[in-house]
């Protein structure tokens, strides 16, 4: 079974500018929550284009994975789309979409992923982690936006 999580924040920046923040994958540190324990494994830099893979170590419940993605698709500065390769998860397709609109870009995250487990695992544990997750990366990037980068 298939599942969709979507999440999206209008930043005040140029799209060029906010695109080129994710065309940076050392960025992904900075979005990611502190107890996912995350590392880039790939040397940096990393050339972003279709073909492009990404190692990357993160500890999900305490548990050590490692986690590839390719990234699938590349169209600066309106969208790219990673996959998991290897990792947790059956499936996982995540597009980043960046779109200009008045104030600022609207970012937005929409990921498709299948589990291990099932719906049973999913209700326990999953939705609630990239709820979190998720809910974070938003956080962090509007500080990021207003803030730092402003």
């Amino acid at each position: 079974m298939s599942y969709h999580l979507s999440r999206s924040l209008v930043v005040p920046r140029p799209l060029d500018e906010v695109f080129a923040f994710f065309g940076d994958a050392r960025n992904l540190e900075r979005l990611t929550p502190a107890f996912l324990n995350f590392t880039i494994l790939t040397p940096q830099p990393i050339e972003m284009r279709p073909g492009a893979l990404i190692d990357y170590r993160i500890s999900l419940r305490g548990l050590p994975l490692t986690w590839t993605s390719e990234i699938t698709e590349w169209h600066p500065p309106f969208a790219f789309v990673d996959q998991q390769r290897r990792g947790p998860y059956r499936k996982w397709i995540h597009r980043h979409t960046f779109t200009e609109v008045p104030g600022g870009t609207r970012v937005s995250d929409d990921v498709e992923y299948e589990v291990l487990g099932g719906a049973l695992i999913h209700a326990l544990f999953v939705k609630r982690d990239l709820q979190t997750i998720f809910n974070y990366r938003l956080a962090v990037l509007n500080d990021l936006f207003h803030d730092e980068l402003a």
